[in-house]
């Protein structure tokens, strides 16, 4: 989950300014609860504009609040930095200062006026649809901030606005067109689906053999560790209620449902109680781990691990790797259990007799044998493919989805793909375990594109802007300096 959030999560300049707003919508949470710490007011000076602590911290929690929420209130300071946050909020505040420098160079101001009209508006400072000053001296009070302070990030936010709407752009007729038309075009594609049902594999001792006398290296016995074990259950660990009580007003702020709302201490109760028995049993499992290694307790299991165990924690496997035989490893939680480890051997791993690899080879070679059969087979298909020789003749069209014959609905999508990208009218696509040989008989344009032109439209002016925003950013970032005050914060 953590790696596919850290690839797809973008924050692009047009809704930066917003992030004032959406911070206070979250509610009035202080800064301690992010382990966020400067030695100063400013952290960095980027050209003519100095980035303070409070921007940054805002940026911080915007984001934080945001993750917690796709990762269901389990997030936590590891997961933060696994995930980037501190970067990626400094990226926030630096790409708002960048726009900064170019607004002021533009002469781009904002009035005491807009900033008032600003502030009323949001309706985190309002009772009953109006603007009230308790709850917003309130909030000011419960972040630590002085109203100057806080007025200044608005207007920061207010000068990005205005700038960001005048560098936006509309597509044009004739652009949204160009784009449109190849969506409309449908092609008549002969198809044959081939697998490896298509082609027979004769098992042949001797060619195994060979194959396994070329690729012997590859057939490793794994890396054995003989350990001796003393466990530690953690869920029979008396939890009480006012542990639970205690535990829940501490961390409320992280219980948040998919939609952000707050999750009630019933609802967390089972998370809470697992959460203070594995803390209780982390504590017991440290004495025991004292008591093994002075050999007051003797083991109670011996078990061989091996580096290729997927069931072994790859933290675990890495400590015994760099541990020798005599050697006591902490703790470690694995499952309800807290597992104190003695290395007491270590079997290097050593080449698979043919015998014991057997198996391995024999699938290898034949899947081998198969991918080399069924290329063979497609390139003599591909030949005389036409409408009359191939198992179907189909209209295919981008703006369709649907699965195509026997293909599997992402199978179609790796087909259309490919063959929207060649440029020949005949030839082979391979999809994992299978291979389409396909001729494309006749193209027409259809005329029903209109539909979707509102959509196109859209499309296309959200990529231009996003490649205006990418030249800018470039552009800016070669123009201005970044220098960074905060030396202790992992920000770049």
């Amino acid at each position: 989950m953590i790696n596919w959030m850290q690839k797809h999560n973008r924050y692009l300049v047009w809704t930066i300014w917003i992030a004032t707003i959406a911070f206070i919508g979250a509610g009035f949470v202080g800064w301690g609860d992010y382990n966020i710490g400067f030695k100063g007011d400013k952290i960095a000076k980027v050209g003519e504009v100095e980035i303070d602590k409070y921007r940054y911290q805002m940026a911080y929690k915007s984001l934080y609040d945001r993750y917690n929420q796709q990762l269901q209130g389990t997030l936590d300071d590891k997961k933060a930095k696994e995930i980037g946050i501190e970067k990626q909020a400094f990226e926030i505040v630096k790409t708002q200062a960048l726009m900064l420098n170019l607004a002021k160079e533009y002469g781009i101001k904002a009035s005491d006026d807009e900033v008032a009209k600003t502030l009323q508006s949001i309706e985190g400072f309002q009772t009953a649809g109006k603007f009230d000053k308790k709850v917003y001296d309130q909030y000011l009070s419960s972040q630590g901030l002085k109203a100057k302070i806080f007025e200044d990030i608005l207007k920061d936010d207010i000068i990005v606005n205005k700038l960001t709407t005048l560098l936006k752009t509309n597509s044009l007729n004739a652009e949204d067109k160009a784009v449109a038309m190849p969506l409309d075009i449908s092609d008549e594609v002969s198809l044959t689906i081939l697998t490896s049902n298509d082609v027979k594999i004769a098992i042949d001792e001797e060619k195994i053999k060979k194959y396994w006398l070329s690729n012997k290296n590859k057939y490793q016995n794994p890396k054995k560790f003989n350990v001796e074990i003393v466990w530690n259950i953690t869920n029979n660990i008396e939890v009480t209620p006012k542990e639970i009580e205690d535990f829940y007003k501490a961390n409320a702020n992280k219980y948040s449902g998919q939609n952000g709302e707050k999750l009630s201490i019933d609802m967390m109760k089972p998370f809470i109680t697992s959460e203070i028995q594995k803390a209780k049993g982390e504590k017991i499992a440290q004495r025991t781990y004292i008591d093994f290694k002075k050999s007051k307790i003797k083991s109670e299991q011996t078990l061989v691990m091996t580096d290729k165990d997927p069931t072994v924690p790859k933290e675990l496997i890495a400590e015994l790797q760099s541990a020798k035989a005599g050697d006591f490893i902490k703790p470690k939680l694995l499952g309800d259990r807290y597992a104190t480890i003695k290395l007491v051997s270590i079997t290097e791993p050593k080449p698979m007799t043919f015998e014991e690899a057997k198996t391995y080879i024999t699938n290898d070679y034949t899947k081998q044998e198969q991918l080399t059969n069924l290329q063979k087979l497609a390139e003599e298909k591909l030949k005389s493919i036409d409408n009359k020789t191939a198992q179907n003749t189909i209209q295919i069209n981008v703006n369709e989805n649907k699965n195509i014959l026997t293909l599997s609905n992402e199978e179609s999508l790796q087909f259309l793909q490919k063959l929207l990208t060649s440029k020949k009218e005949r030839g082979i696509i391979k999809l994992s375990d299978k291979v389409v040989v396909y001729r494309i008989i006749s193209q027409k344009i259809s005329q029903n594109g209109q539909k979707d032109l509102f959509l196109i439209n859209q499309g296309v002016s959200q990529l231009k802007n996003k490649v205006l925003e990418n030249g800018l950013l470039n552009a800016l970032n070669k123009q201005y300096s970044t220098k960074i005050y905060s030396k202790g914060m992992n920000l770049e």
